[in-house]
């Protein structure tokens, strides 16, 4: 199976350090045999969310009321076996773009609603930031929670980023985190690719409502105990410390 790896570009800059690593990532992605994609997020009409799922969660679902390129490129995410978006860092957190973009991948998840699954849960992703000063780390950082808030995986090494005013290409070690995060989650997309993992996220209310059940005894135990705790420091408190030691 060749993994199908979908890089995309929130940056209006084609040449830009944006662009550079996620191009050097697609190659680190190709040299462990997936298929690559480029889509440039500024060249497509991605508007803004409505907020339906707001209203109501039953109004928010794929393929989104709104009749943009979404329609299409909801398409393409779901063919896709793992992604790698790259940003540059606009006031310490994502581009304009991708903001909007991220925003319309709820219609995806919120199918949670309507088959029990987010429709990107298991997907493979990883993230690149880029800036002329600080906040590359937090925009990757959230990025992070929001993809798997969504059911994205995300795999170990799967961000690089480079802050400064020069070219990233120059940078070896965001070249390096860069090309691993395009062979990382190639790798990962095939492994799980040998697998039917039917749904991750499972909600078993059962089996909720029994732990819960175990846990408050566990944690009666344990309080228990810390009041035994609490009267040996009061203990120590009143009487010394030799005293308290022997006790322990």
């Amino acid at each position: 199976m060749r993994p199908l790896v979908l890089g995309i570009n929130g940056s209006p800059r084609k040449y830009g350090n944006a662009v550079k690593l996620l191009m050097v990532a697609l190659e680190g992605a190709k040299s462990e045999g997936a298929e690559t994609k480029v889509y440039h997020l500024y060249d497509m009409d991605i508007r803004p969310c409505l907020g339906c799922v707001s209203d109501s969660e039953r109004l928010c679902k794929y393929p989104c009321v709104i009749e943009d390129d979404m329609r299409w490129f909801y398409d393409e995410l779901l063919k896709a076996d793992a992604l790698i978006l790259s940003t540059p860092v606009y006031w310490y957190g994502v581009s304009g773009a991708v903001k909007d973009f991220i925003d319309r991948l709820t219609a995806l998840e919120n199918m949670i609603y309507f088959d029990g699954r987010s429709w990107l849960e298991g997907k493979v992703a990883g993230f690149i930031a880029v800036g002329n000063d600080v906040g590359a780390l937090a925009t990757i950082q959230n990025l992070m929670a929001v993809f798997n808030s969504m059911g994205v995986l995300i795999p170990p090494w799967a961000l690089a980023y480079y802050e400064g005013r020069g070219d990233a290409l120059d940078s070896s070690q965001s070249v390096a985190d860069a090309w691993n995060i395009g062979r990382i989650v190639t790798i990962v997309a095939r492994t799980l690719g040998k697998y039917h993992i039917e749904r991750w996220y499972l909600e078993d209310r059962e089996a909720v409502k029994a732990v819960v059940e175990r846990v408050r005894g566990m944690a009666k135990e344990l309080e228990a105990k810390a009041q035994e705790r609490l009267a040996m420091l009061k203990r120590l408190m009143l009487s010394g410390h030799d005293k308290a030691r022997e006790e322990l």
